[in-house]
């Protein structure tokens, strides 16, 4: 759920709550909600949207948002209950494994609460399909799985691919993540159902 904390013009802050009533730190997807929704509602092209401490910048493109959701920290590869992953930073936490994504349900469970992730993490298992593509599912803290996830697209990307473009498609739709110099950026459509 997201909750509109305050609007300035081209500018609002938001909070987002999880189901289980967790605060997340940072959502893809749910900036790229509140991105589109303020420029609808300010009429601007560009619009800033504040989660907590970070700031994320959007332009609208028709039906797409291209967010800049700042910078994306890789960690080294590491191995909890035989599985690998790396350990990457959205402003959220992620556990990316490299694997089959049908294996979700198992290596969600298993890793989203592990004593090596004090405040959970969100995991994503995914698989490189060529240059430039990958498929994933996401486990999602405090959630389960769920069909598609913006940071989780990010996460994937800087983790499996590193700087450039990177097409990530997930059960519930298909994001362009771009990685430069450190920072990520996102693109994906956001429309009124």
């Amino acid at each position: 759920m997201l909750e509109v904390l305050g609007v300035d013009g081209s500018e609002t802050e938001i909070a987002i709550w999880n189901p289980d009533g967790s605060r997340a730190e940072l959502s893809g997807n749910g900036t790229r909600i509140a991105a589109r929704w303020l420029a609808e509602r300010s009429r601007a092209d560009e619009v800033r949207v504040r989660v907590g401490d970070r700031v994320t910048r959007a332009r609208i493109h028709g039906e797409l948002v291209e967010q800049e959701l700042g910078p994306v920290e890789v960690g080294s590869p590491e191995e909890l209950e035989e599985i690998e992953f790396v350990p990457v930073s959205v402003g959220n936490p992620h556990a990316v494994v490299q694997d089959d994504p049908a294996e979700i349900e198992r290596i969600g469970r298993l890793l989203e609460r592990h004593a090596r992730f004090p405040d959970g993490t969100n995991v994503q298992v995914a698989r490189v399909d060529g240059p430039g593509r990958v498929t994933a599912r996401v486990w999602e803290r405090g959630v389960g799985e769920t069909s598609s996830s913006g940071t989780s697209a990010v996460a994937v990307a800087a983790a499996l691919r590193g700087e450039g473009e990177t097409e990530v498609r997930f059960p519930g739709g298909t994001v362009l993540v771009r990685i430069e110099r450190g920072n990520a950026y996102l693109v994906g459509p956001a429309e009124r159902v």
